[in-house]
């Protein structure tokens, strides 16, 4: 529980993808885009949390000097896929606490590349230092496929939504010309079955950030907007049970997302049909489909009937992945979870455009880290 009242300021981005621009110079326009949106300097900040994955460990702090020179505590946060997420949640904390009364936090990360251990530099063979992530999905989805009877063609089209809401953000890796169909997406080179190339998260580079503050500074930096507030801020990690998954990276056990996401509902004070959208951890469909179930906006068994009646999409009655999730918008790593908070924000003020979700009041924001780690944020609508 929050000590004090917490609020989303300001929110930026740098395109992610596949392109020459440096980390250094993304983080800046990012952050600049944060301050800028929340009508804030860099004087006004009082703590820093950079997150990223690559890069030196000095590249934090470096990066922070080209936003100013001010005194302030900068912290690089590193939580595997979480990291973004991770950052978010120790602002909100800050000033939650009253440790601060603004604080900012700031992703940027270079291509995302293989997650697992070298074999050489592994203290013991393990099955995540020969297996790369997409295989570790693949056995999900081949498991999901035998106990419920799931299709290539569920997977595809959620993999083709997700291309699809990232046509209409100019800051996403993945901006396809026309309409992606699930044909398409099941005609692309399979990389490990039954997961197409086009149900791949995409790995590029990018920068996002958010800044976070009390409701008084909220109240005055408002300008006539919704105020946003962080409803709920939970993080868990795995917790055994019996026939515990000890493989870690990327699956883990999913009991971390339906614990983490009820501390979260139970915190904010509503439940799964409160909410107006969502952002997972969809690095494959078959992530989006079982957490569909794991948060509780449908029952166990039952995702693959929301993906058939369409409800998942823009225009749906719960849509996933917005701004095209990590399948369509990228997965750079450190700024993953600060991206799903640009969008969530932005929807909520009513500022996304051809992806607006009509009405949206209330949007969840869900990452995992090495599926290892569970990060669950609430945000909420506030009429002035």
């Amino acid at each position: 529980m929050m000590d004090r009242d917490v609020y989303v300021v300001g929110v930026g981005i740098h395109r992610f993808g596949k392109h020459d621009i440096s980390r250094r110079d993304m983080a800046y326009t990012a952050g600049i885009d944060a301050l800028e949106d929340a009508g804030l300097s860099f004087r006004d900040v009082g703590a820093l949390y950079t997150a990223y994955i690559g890069g030196n460990m000095l590249d934090g702090v470096t990066y922070a000097k080209d936003l100013g020179l001010t005194g302030i505590p900068v912290v690089h946060v590193e939580n595997a896929s979480a990291t973004g997420s991770s950052a978010f949640r120790l602002a909100v904390n800050d000033v939650s606490g009253g440790v601060t009364d603004v604080a900012m936090a700031l992703g940027f990360d270079g291509q995302l590349r293989g997650l697992s251990t070298p074999a050489a530099v592994a203290p013991r063979p393990t099955m995540g230092s020969n297996l790369l992530p997409a295989a570790f999905f693949a056995f999900w989805a081949v498991r999901r496929m035998h106990d419920n009877g799931t299709t290539m063609e569920t997977y595809a089209k959620i993999a083709a939504k997700n291309w699809n809401h990232a046509r209409f953000n100019k800051y996403a890796e993945r901006q396809a010309q026309n309409e992606i169909t699930p044909e398409t997406v099941l005609a692309a080179p399979m990389i490990a079955y039954p997961h197409t190339a086009m149900m791949a998260c995409g790995a590029g580079a990018g920068a996002a950030g958010a800044i976070v503050a009390t409701r008084e500074i909220a109240e005055k930096l408002s300008n006539g907007r919704p105020l946003v507030k962080v409803a709920a801020s939970q993080m868990q990690s795995e917790v055994y049970q019996p026939g515990h998954i000890f493989l870690g990276a990327v699956v883990g056990p999913s009991e971390s997302t339906r614990i983490t996401a009820n501390l979260a509902y139970a915190e904010a004070g509503l439940g799964p049909k409160d909410l107006s959208l969502v952002h997972v951890h969809d690095a494959f469909p078959i992530e989006e489909l079982m957490y569909y179930e794991l948060l509780g906006i449908c029952g166990d068994g039952e995702g693959d009937g929301l993906v058939a009646e369409g409800a998942t999409t823009i225009g749906g009655r719960i849509p996933f992945s917005t701004d095209g999730g990590l399948i369509g918008r990228g997965h750079p790593g450190g700024p993953t979870g600060l991206a799903q908070i640009w969008d969530i924000t932005q929807q909520l003020r009513g500022e996304s455009g051809q992806r607006q979700v009509e009405n949206a009041r209330i949007g969840l924001a869900h990452m995992m880290g090495a599926g290892s780690v569970c990060v669950v944020h609430i945000l909420k609508r506030e009429e002035r």
